[in-house]
Parts: structure tokens; C-alpha cells; sequence
């Protein structure tokens, strides 16, 4: 596959690209405290360019600090950051990579914390996500912020950008202006939809104005909002074409804002690889400046084809660019076996910033964001180390040690290697994630590494062939809690039912709501089994609030199931679960399959021999502690690193 379509240049108001593939806006935490560029994003942006894509949009960077929607966003309303962003397309430039700079107002997604005030919108209508207290903006405040935005773009160009993106999508402040969702007022920038397009067009005008007619100017617009009161694809379809009228150079159609059901403008798993691109050829069709597509797109194949459709001019690869800097290139040279798949999984990004207050990085890509620390370096001394455990802890490690020049043997109990990603992979639409584990035992191939399953390593192999390192990752195993009945033969572990080693039967109690418990219940209805989950919370430890839990809540409950909560399992006797629910009244459950999801426990008997033996050794992933495939597959990378 040459991909013609996607390694095609392209030229925007006379800004030429070398290609046609996009890094969109992401968030990453990764700008200073005070909003100045630092070493770690103008590292984490360069590899992004090495890699091939011809055109890099940064991340947010707002034009007054009001607008920030987190602490540490880019700022860009002195003259002062000019010098700062300027590393940005200089370091760019140097891989013939254009770049763009993201003009951004939260408006009222956001947060005093992060604005120094109280967060200011087109109407005093909280966030319907962060339930926090907004402003409504006066006349004279908007016409500050629409001259902020064209001030901002004259630093931008100042600073060498090549072009500036206007943020106008996902909820933030343009967005809200646009839409009845968020706007309220009766003036002349609300009531009508005239009147809620002003402000957009009268920050387009004014960046216009300010960048004159030969500099790269675009907008990003949520093509629908898909929320209960915000507008739809027609009416964008009619306000398209007044921006191009007022001067944008090219559209970025995304969708969704951040109350839209399932996450849409950050699409998960659940979602199909390029949903959106029927919204982008819509505004194709209506405007004749280029449009650039996005929407869970991560393969080639994918945006070639969009392109040779006519779906979009450009695409966006977002999160792709994150598991794999490299892709660009790689497709072009004809490796796609060599490349790393986005699995949309959301945890090391959006999910790990928005909800953990931590910056982005990748589950599947422990150096993204660690680009500023260098290449990993050979060690002094190759030694013959061991890893216990072929699941991503296991293979990350492996693959890290074997980068130092170790000479490394990997040991697994089971027939194949994949551990805990085996059964993570069988519920609906997670097929995927095998996908990495076929990546990394290629990358093992190709460093010599040998695997062996169906070994089981003993303290006597361990004593007689004396390993000068060993990687503890074997994993855990399933946790059983003291309750009567459930070690009996009828009660099975659910990896054991993803995993085909079960006959199903139907009707299914489940005992546990976690993401294990879930994700067996939707492979079970999946499968037409009914099902019940019993979980002992009050409230469901998967959140709705994540793409994928909404997605896992709602493919349950339409496929029949039931989610019991405040449910205390007290006994397990022939086909019957017994609970006390939060009423305190005694009730069961009848079942023909019981399924344990209660959790897991370390699974590390070996570390006594390695203290015995006094051999350097580290426990990574869930022997050392239960938790996500992101700690399992950083831990696993750093462990290889530090031998």
C-alpha cells in the first residue's frame, strides 16, 4: 500500500504540507507553571515532527488567563511568551513539519483554580460537567476577548507559527456562544442564530484583520453537539460557509462537546474508527476551503481512503500520534507490521489529565512524554536477565532490557504469552488490545529474545542457573473472599469465561462491578446470556463519566442486565447467590453460572529465593500490585531501563 491520497501535498492559503496527516490539539500538562513553553513539550512536539506528519497543531493555548482550562495551559496574551513559543515551529521546521498554534478560551469549562477567577461564559450557566458557578460576560469583556484572539494570533505569527487554529468546538468558550445549549442572553450575541454566530465571526474578522490575508487561518467546530438542546450538523452546515465568508482557510470538523453522552470528541474503543467523517464530508459539501477530518482514526488505510472518497482533505491521527510517533514514516515506508496501534483505551491520556490531574502520556507508549529524557543508552555491561511473566508487564520489561543490550530470556506458565490481555481482549470491542502484544513479541523477534511457555520456573532452576537479573512479572490470581460456597465448582473466574475454559449458561450472576465484573457481563449479553451483577459499593466503581463505562452501562442495560448495587454476597449454595442488599432484607439471586470478578492477588511465591540468593530483582505490573495495563506496561519499561 502506497497510500497516495494521504502522502499527497496539499497546500492552505499558500502554507504548503508535505503531506496530509494532522496532529491535532491534545492536551498534555506538559507547558510550565506559568504557562511558558518547556524543554519537555518542545521535545514531546519535535518527535511528533520527526516522525513524519506535515502538519503539528499544539495543544490549547489560551488568550487571556481567564480562559485557561487547566493550571499549566499555554499561555499567549503578552508579548513576553512570544520568545518562549517560538521553540514550537523552530523545532518543527527542522523536520519539515509545519506548525500551527491553537487559540483557546475555556470559557466555562474550567475552574478557579486554573483561571484565577470566577470562570466566565456567554451566560451564567454552570458546566454541566464541573457543576462550577460561571459569569456571564458583559459587551465590553467580549470585546476584549475578541481582540485578545487577534492579538494572539499576531504573537503567534510573530513567534514563526505557520498558521493559527481558532478552538472553536468541544464546549469551550466560542462554542458556547454558538450554541443554545450554553447561550442564553437576549442581546446581540444571543436569542438567535444569528446572533450566537457573531462572536465566532467577529473573532474571525478580527484575526483576519490583524494576520492579514496571507496567513493561515482555521477554525475547529464540533460539527453537532449531540447533547439534549445544542445544535445539529444542518445548522453547522449553514454556519460554515459564513466563516469561510469571514476568512477562515480551512475547517477541522470535530463533534461532541464534554456532556455529550460517550465522550464523542475524545471517542473511546466502543466507538468505530472513523464515525465522524460523514459529518466532515457534509461540511464538504458545503464550503470550498479544505476540511480536515477526525474521529478515532488511527490506521493509514483508513485516511487514504477518506481522502480518495472526498470525505475530508486532511486527517487527523490524535491519539495514534501518541502510541507511535514513528507512524507517518512507517506507513510510508511500507512497515505497518512495526507499527504501534492507539487502542483508544483513553487511560495514560484524557482520562489520566482529566481525572487524575496528572499530564498525558500513552498505556501503550511509557516514553511519550519522556522524550526530553533522551534515547535509551546501551548498558556497561550486557547480563543475562530474566523476566518471569509474558503479560504487558512482562513483554514491556523484555523489550526495555533487551534495548540496554541485556541478554534476556522471558518465562511463561501458560501456553501463549499475552497474560491478563488474553481475556482482556474478548469482551465486545476490545479485540485490539492483542494488537500490542503481537507488536511486542515482533519487537522481541527482531532482538533475539527467547520466550518460553508452558514453563513454570522453580527455586531449584533458579539456584542452578543463577540469572544476574530477574523481572518479577507473574502476574496475580484471582482473589477468593470468605464467603460460604464460593470456592465451590460451580463459581467460575471470569478470565476463565472470557477466555472459552466455561460452557455458558444463562441465567448468569456476576459478583463484582469493576471493570472485570463489567466487561463479563457485556460479553455474556453479548452472547444472549442474562445477566446480574451484584456489587457490595453503593456506587459503581466503573464511572459513567469515562467513554468506555458510559458505553459498558449502556450496552448492559440495553441488552437486559441488571446492576444490583449495595449488594453483600453472603453464601453461595447449588445454583443460588445469596446477599443482603442495602435494606438489610435477605434476597438471591438464581443462577445457572456464577461468575467471580471480586478482584486479584499478587502472584509473586519467588521473591524469597531471589532474597536468598541475593540476585537483583524487581516486582512489576499486578505482582507487584493489582492495577491497569498502564502501570503494568511502564512499570515493566522502567524495570528493563534500570538494569
Amino acid at each position: 500500500m502506497n497510500f497516495k491520497h494521504l502522502f499527497s501535498p496539499i497546500t492552505i492559503n499558500g502554507m504548503e504540507l508535505k503531506n496530509r496527516a494532522v496532529m491535532p490539539p491534545m492536551a498534555t500538562g506538559y507547558a510550565n507553571r506559568d504557562s511558558t513553553v518547556s524543554d519537555r513539550l518542545v521535545s514531546y512536539q519535535a518527535r511528533r515532527a520527526q516522525g513524519g506528519t506535515g502538519l503539528i497543531i499544539t495543544e490549547v493555548c489560551a488568550v487571556v488567563p481567564r480562559g485557561k482550562g487547566f493550571p499549566n495551559e499555554l499561555g499567549i496574551w503578552n508579548d513576553e511568551f512570544i520568545s518562549g513559543l517560538a521553540k514550537i515551529p523552530a523545532a518543527l521546521h527542522r523536520y519539515g513539519a509545519k506548525a500551527a498554534l491553537q487559540l483557546h478560551h475555556a470559557g466555562r469549562e474550567t475552574f478557579e483554580a486554573a483561571a484565577g477567577d470566577m470562570p466566565e461564559a456567554p451566560s451564567a450557566i454552570p458546566s454541566a460537567v464541573l457543576g462550577q458557578p460561571c459569569e456571564a460576560m458583559s459587551l465590553e469583556r467580549i470585546a476584549e476577548v475578541i481582540d485578545a484572539f487577534a492579538q494572539a494570533a499576531r504573537r503567534a505569527r510573530e513567534a514563526g507559527f505557520d498558521a493559527v487554529e481558532l478552538h472553536g468546538a468541544h464546549g469551550y468558550l466560542l462554542n458556547q456562544f454558538l450554541s443554545p445549549f450554553s447561550n442564553r442572553r437576549e442581546d446581540e450575541y444571543g436569542g438567535s442564530d444569528e446572533n450566537r454566530m457573531r462572536l465566532i465571526l467577529d473573532i474571525i474578522k478580527a484575526v483576519r484583520s490583524m494576520v492579514g490575508r496571507d496567513f493561515p487561518v482555521w477554525i475547529r467546530v464540533s460539527a453537532e453537539e449531540v447533547v439534549r438542546g445544542g445544535y445539529d450538523l444542518a445548522f453547522m452546515q449553514k454556519f460554515a460557509p459564513r466563516m469561510v465568508a469571514a476568512g477562515v482557510d480551512a475547517l477541522h470538523c470535530s463533534v461532541g462537546v464534554y456532556s455529550t453522552p460517550g465522550s464523542l470528541s475524545i471517542a473511546s474503543m466502543d466507538t468505530e474508527p472513523g464515525f465522524n467523517l460523514f459529518r466532515a464530508r457534509a461540511l464538504k459539501e458545503v464550503v470550498d476551503v479544505p476540511i480536515i477530518g477526525v474521529g478515532r482514526i488511527n490506521h493509514p488505510e483508513l485516511a487514504d481512503q477518506a481522502i480518495a472518497r472526498g470525505d475530508a482533505d486532511l486527517i487527523s491521527f490524535g491519539r495514534q500520534h501518541l502510541a507511535d510517533p514513528d507512524f507517518i514514516n512507517k506507513a510510508q515506508d511500507g512497515m505497518l507490521d512495526d507499527i504501534r496501534w492507539c487502542v483508544a483505551c483513553n487511560q495514560g491520556c484524557i482520562e489520566r489529565l482529566s481525572f487524575e490531574m496528572k499530564t498525558t502520556t500513552c498505556s501503550f507508549n511509557p516514553e511519550c512524554g519522556r522524550e526530553y529524557k533522551g534515547t535509551t543508552t546501551r548498558a556497561e555491561k550486557s547480563k543475562r536477565v530474566w523476566v518471569m511473566g509474558a503479560g504487558p508487564a512482562g513483554l514491556s520489561a523484555a523489550m526495555s532490557a533487551a534495548a540496554r543490550g541485556h541478554h534476556v530470556e522471558v518465562f511463561e506458565k501458560e501456553t501463549g504469552p499475552g497474560g491478563q490481555l488474553i481475556s482482556a481482549s474478548r469482551p465486545p470491542h476490545k479485540a485490539v488490545f492483542m494488537d500490542w502484544v503481537g507488536w511486542a513479541l515482533r519487537r522481541l523477534k527482531k532482538s533475539s529474545v527467547m520466550i518460553s511457555c508452558n514453563h513454570t520456573i522453580s527455586a531449584d532452576e533458579i539456584k542452578n542457573r543463577k540469572p544476574e537479573a530477574v523481572i518479577l512479572a507473574s502476574g496475580a490470581y484471582p482473589l477468593i473472599p470468605p464467603v460460604p460456597g464460593l470456592n465451590s465448582g460451580n463459581v467460575a473466574d471470569a478470565r476463565d469465561v472470557l477466555t472459552g475454559k466455561v460452557t455458558l449458561q444463562s441465567p448468569a450472576v456476576i459478583l463484582g462491578a469493576g471493570y472485570v465484573g463489567m466487561e463479563t457481563a457485556d460479553y455474556l449479553v453479548s452472547h444472549g446470556v442474562q445477566v446480574t451483577i451484584l456489587e457490595m459499593q453503593n456506587a459503581p466503581p466503573v464511572t459513567k463519566l469515562s467513554a468506555h463505562g458510559y458505553w459498558l452501562h449502556q450496552r448492559i442495560r440495553e441488552g437486559g442486565g441488571r446492576l444490583i448495587l449495595g449488594a453483600r454476597v453472603t453464601g453461595v449454595e447449588n445454583n443460588k447467590v445469596r446477599y443482603i442488599h442495602r435494606d438489610d432484607i435477605e434476597k438471591e439471586e438464581e443462577a445457572a453460572m456464577i461468575v467471580a470478578a471480586m478482584g486479584v492477588q499478587p502472584a509473586n511465591a519467588l521473591e524469597s529465593v531471589l532474597k536468598e540468593l541475593s540476585i537483583p530483582y524487581q516486582i512489576v505490573g499486578d505482582a507487584k500490585k493489582p492495577r491497569r495495563i498502564l502501570e503494568a506496561i511502564h512499570e515493566g519499561h522502567r524495570a528493563g531501563l534500570e538494569i
